[in-house]
């Protein structure tokens, strides 16, 4: 069993920064891929930023030189640093992770989602 606990979102201005990070705990061997997906209400789930063990990223166009992704291995946690704001960014973050257990399984492993709102 693995859980992922994400944490930092909240309210902000347009314009403001948050920082969203994502623990991961349980049963793990080894994590490969994190990432940040989002959805806004009525919209489909997509794809924020990704990061791999090694280190390589993946960002959605609209987040490109706003959004950071990084991650520290050894305790198993994935950032989010989120630069200049829109109201367009307001959604239900949620943290991803491939992991696999200590059981040799492979499993693809959600969080709670944590709320950011960019609003006047």
């Amino acid at each position: 069993q693995v859980q992922l606990v994400e944490s930092g979102g909240g309210l902000v201005q347009p314009g403001g920064s948050l920082r969203l990070s994502c623990a991961a705990s349980g049963s793990i061997f080894s994590i490969n891929s994190m990432g940040w997906y989002r959805q806004a209400p009525g919209n489909q789930r997509e794809l924020v930023a990704s990061i791999t063990r090694a280190g390589s990223t993946k960002y959605a166009d609209s987040v490109k030189g706003r959004f950071t992704i990084s991650r520290d291995n050894a305790k198993n946690t994935v950032y989010l640093q989120m630069n200049s704001l829109k109201p367009e960014d307001t959604a239900l973050y949620y943290c991803n992770a491939g992991v696999q257990a200590m059981s040799g399984a492979m499993l693809t492993s959600w969080g709670q989602g944590t709320q950011v709102t960019v609003s006047s």
